[in-house]
């Protein structure tokens, strides 16, 4: 099965990205495809390369970019979403990408399920 996921909530405000992250990994080691995982909103956050959570704690941005470097799962930052909250190109964590809101309705399309995590 193909999933597409959509993540609004930012990494360490919410379970949202947690949660994503733990059924993007547990689809991949099921045998599914985890084609692309969409960060809109407050999401974005997800991608910065600036986060730098304490040592005893998760780093979710890393996570997320060795899943792509692992997998190939395309991490997709909205632009407007991107660009409201201060975060450009430059900014991004290895692995993710800007884009806008077609490659959610893309990954609806070519998706077999499309789940949300977040509000």
């Amino acid at each position: 099965m193909k999933f597409g996921l959509l993540v609004s909530e930012g990494p360490y405000t919410h379970q949202a990205s947690d949660s994503a992250y733990q059924f993007a990994a547990a689809a991949i080691r099921r045998g599914h495809q985890v084609q692309r995982v969409f960060f809109y909103h407050d999401g974005v956050y997800n991608a910065s390369r600036y986060t730098e959570p304490p040592q005893d704690d998760r780093h979710i941005v890393n996570r997320w970019s060795a899943l792509n470097a692992e997998h190939g799962v395309d991490l997709v930052v909205c632009v407007a979403a991107a660009l409201r909250r201060g975060i450009k190109d430059e900014l991004l964590a290895p692995g993710f990408r800007i884009a806008g809101l077609g490659q959610l309705v893309d990954s609806g399309i070519k998706a077999d399920r499309l789940v949300t995590f977040g509000d």
